[in-house]
C-alpha cells in the first residue's frame, strides 16, 4: 500500500511539472526553439527510441560509467578501510586529498586526453576521480566511527588485523560508507555526462551536444529527461545493493531507527 502511494505521490509531482512547463510554454513568451511543448518533446523521445540511437548512447554511457565507479569505489574503500586506521599516516596524506578534492574532474581533461588519448577512458578517469574522494573520505570516518568495543572483542577472541577489517570494521562502517557511495554515484553520473559533452563522439553527454547543434531543442530535452531517469535507476540499484548487504550482515537500517 505504501508503494502505491509513492508511485501516486511521483505521478502527480510529475503531472504538476508538466502542466506548469505546458502553461508556460502557451504564454508565447518562448519560441519552439528556446522552449519545446512536452509534447514535442515527447516525439523527439520517440523518435530517439525508434531509431536506436537512445540505446546505443545509454549503453556506452552505462560502460563508461559502470568501469569508472566500480574501480573508484573499490580503491576508495580499500584504502579508507587502512587508512581509517593509519592515524598519523592519514594525517600526512589528509592535506593532499584536500587540496585535490576540490578540483574539478573536468579541469583535468587536457592532461587526461594527454595521457589517455580519444576514446572511452577519458570518461572513465573522469568518473573515477568524480567517484573516488566521497568514497575515500565517507570510509575513512566511517572506520573511525567504529565502537571500540567491537575491535577489542575481536581481539579478545585472537581475530587477526586482516580479517579485523573484512570481518567486523568494514560490516560495522557500511552505513555510513553506503551515503559516500550515494554522493559519489551522483558526481560521477554528472560528470560523466560533461566529459561526454567535451570530448567524446558518443553517449548520453555527446547526444545533447549532437542536438544542439542540430538545433533541435526538443532533442535536447529528451537528452536531459532521459540522463535524469538513468541517474534514478542508478540511484535505485546502489539502494538496492545496500539494502541486500545490510541484510545479509544484519544491519538495521538507520532509515529505520
Amino acid at each position: 500500500m505504501t508503494k502505491i502511494k509513492n508511485l501516486i505521490y511521483v505521478a502527480a509531482g510529475l503531472a504538476i511539472l508538466v502542466i506548469l512547463w505546458e502553461a508556460v510554454v502557451l504564454t508565447g513568451r518562448y519560441e519552439a526553439s528556446l522552449l519545446p511543448s512536452p509534447l514535442d518533446v515527447l516525439k523527439a523521445a520517440v523518435q530517439l527510441i525508434k531509431n536506436g540511437t537512445l540505446f546505443s548512447d545509454i549503453k556506452v554511457s552505462l560502460y563508461r560509467f559502470i568501469i569508472g565507479y566500480s574501480s573508484a569505489v573499490t580503491l576508495a574503500v580499500i584504502l579508507g578501510l587502512v587508512l581509517g586506521r593509519l592515524t598519523r599516516t592519514w594525517k600526512i596524506i589528509d592535506p593532499i586529498v584536500q587540496v585535490l578534492r576540490p578540483v574539478s574532474p573536468i579541469a583535468w581533461f587536457p592532461f587526461i586526453v594527454l595521457w589517455f588519448g580519444i576514446g572511452d577512458m577519458p570518461a572513465i578517469v573522469i568518473i573515477f576521480i568524480a567517484a573516488f574522494y566521497p568514497v575515500l573520505l565517507s570510509t575513512i570516518s566511517a572506520v573511525k566511527k567504529v565502537d571500540e568495543i567491537y575491535l577489542k572483542v575481536a581481539r579478545d577472541f585472537g581475530i587477526r588485523k586482516t580479517n579485523l577489517l573484512t570481518r567486523i570494521i568494514f560490516p560495522a562502517s557500511f552505513p555510513y560508507i553506503a551515503n559516500g557511495l550515494h554522493i559519489a554515484l551522483g558526481s560521477a553520473w554528472v560528470f560523466l555526462v560533461a566529459g561526454e559533452m567535451v570530448g567524446a563522439q558518443s553517449g548520453l553527454g555527446y547526444l545533447i551536444i549532437d542536438a544542439r547543434n542540430s538545433l533541435r531543442s526538443d532533442m535536447v530535452l529528451a537528452g536531459i529527461i532521459f540522463i535524469g531517469i538513468s541517474g534514478l535507476l542508478l540511484d535505485r540499484a546502489i539502494r538496492f545493493f545496500e539494502k541486500r548487504v545490510e541484510k545479509r550482515w544484519g544491519i538495521v537500517s538507520r532509515e529505520g531507527i
